[in-house]
């Protein structure tokens, strides 16, 4: 690997490695398959869904095509529109049959005496299924077993977080979670070549196949020569990210409101503006991103205006955040389903899209806080923490951060020629 460092491997698997329980009924001694007017994908299915499987018992595995429904899928094997209309019915409260997926899996299970297909099961995910027993109508959703792996990852930054795990050939979605652990100490736009990255996380799998990113134990950013760490931690009463002192690395407000872009436009009171071309003050950040895009609220709030400005802010949103703090959001696309003047927002929560509206020569948001209905700074602004470990968690957090400290700091970064190593 030229420009990335990234090190995987298993760490302190016994302190961390969470076994969910789920027993499987006998599997199967033997699995048939009878060839359909349908390509048959794969051949050998995963071993139980909860169901008694035999030999007497033959299994065909297919892919959901595009814009296949249930009736689609049940009529040419033979089932009645009656009885696909009464298990539609029958799944109404357990799962929405309009919401089979094109290229997901499913499973037709026969018994030998008969072509007419008793069983379908369909795969939500890897891991959640749905049976729909053809015979009694009978519908109930099942969960198969996730393996939970632990991992350490460490590297160092030539580009972006993002880029790195992508070329490393691990799961850029460990890159979003990263970003999301530390969205309001580091801000993401700026990162630079150089800084280093450690985290211990849970890789999830299903049957041997890679499932996803579980829970995230511990990270630290490196960031412009300081480093910040963040241990997760949870006794019921308290739950989240705090550094080394118990201090919560969530702030009041996101560091910036949307992921992986950059900026096109700082601040200024005498920028040069690219359609109108004269000076005038730009009080705001412009991020330049792709249209559709998600935009965030930065925090916790009351919508207070959404609509068009014909001024040039095309589509927007102002978002009243206390009695001190509002931000706007300008250039939208469009604005997320549910959102109207008096709506209360989360923070993280997507308000609208990036777009190209008002006066803009392409797809960027325009991103705005007001400090006591005067504009500042977004990239300056200061935002307390919410509480911090309670006296009586001390002992038992300062427990829990030394043992995932001794991992995060055993991490290597630095050996630009080292290869990616996966151990399990």
């Amino acid at each position: 690997m030229k420009r990335y460092t990234i090190e995987i491997i298993t760490a302190f698997a016994a302190l961390f490695i969470v076994a969910l329980a789920y027993n499987y009924d006998v599997p199967p001694k033997q699995i048939k398959t009878i060839t359909v007017d349908e390509e048959i994908i794969i051949s050998e299915p995963p071993k139980a869904w909860g169901i008694p499987i035999d030999e007497t018992i033959s299994i065909d595995t297919l892919t959901i095509k595009y814009g296949q429904s249930l009736s689609d899928i049940l009529r040419p094997k033979g089932i009645s529109a009656v009885a696909i209309d009464r298990i539609a019915r029958a799944s109404k409260s357990i799962f929405d049959v309009r919401k089979i997926k094109s290229g997901n899996k499913y499973f037709i299970i026969r018994k030998d005496s008969t072509l007419i297909p008793s069983k379908m099961i369909y795969e939500e995910t890897l891991s959640d299924y749905v049976v729909f027993d053809l015979d009694s109508s009978l519908v109930y959703t099942g969960k198969k077993e996730i393996e939970f792996q632990s991992q350490i990852a460490g590297g160092v930054i030539k580009s972006s977080l993002w880029n790195a795990f992508t070329e490393a050939g691990v799961s850029p979605i460990l890159a979003v979670e990263l970003s999301d652990i530390f969205a309001w100490t580091i801000d993401f736009f700026g990162i630079q070549s150089g800084d280093e990255f450690r985290v211990l996380f849970d890789a999830l799998y299903v049957e041997g196949q890679y499932a996803g990113i579980g829970q995230i134990h511990a990270a630290s950013i490196t960031h412009i020569g300081q480093t910040i760490n963040a241990y997760f931690f949870n006794n019921g009463s308290q739950v989240g990210y705090f550094d080394d002192e118990g201090n919560s690395l969530r702030k009041a407000f996101l560091k910036a409101p949307l992921n992986f872009s950059r900026i096109s436009s700082r601040f200024s009171n005498n920028r040069y503006h690219p359609v109108l071309k004269i000076r005038r003050p730009h009080h705001g950040v412009d991020y330049a991103a792709p249209k559709g895009t998600p935009v965030y609220s930065i925090g916790d709030g009351t919508v207070v205006k959404k609509g068009y400005q014909r001024n040039g802010g095309g589509n927007y949103i102002n978002i009243k955040h206390n009695s001190v703090y509002t931000s706007q959001y300008m250039h939208l696309k469009g604005f997320a389903r549910g959102i109207s003047t008096g709506t209360r927002i989360k923070q993280g929560q997507v308000i609208g899209y990036v777009g190209s509206t008002g006066l803009s020569t392409g797809p960027h948001l325009d991103f705005r806080i007001y400090k006591n209905s005067s504009a500042v700074d977004p990239l300056k602004v200061e935002a307390p923490p919410v509480e911090p470990i309670s006296e009586e968690n001390l002992t038992h957090f300062a427990t829990v951060r030394d043992s995932l400290q001794t991992i995060i700091h055993s991490i290597k970064t630095t050996s630009d020629e080292e290869k990616l190593v996966i151990q399990n």
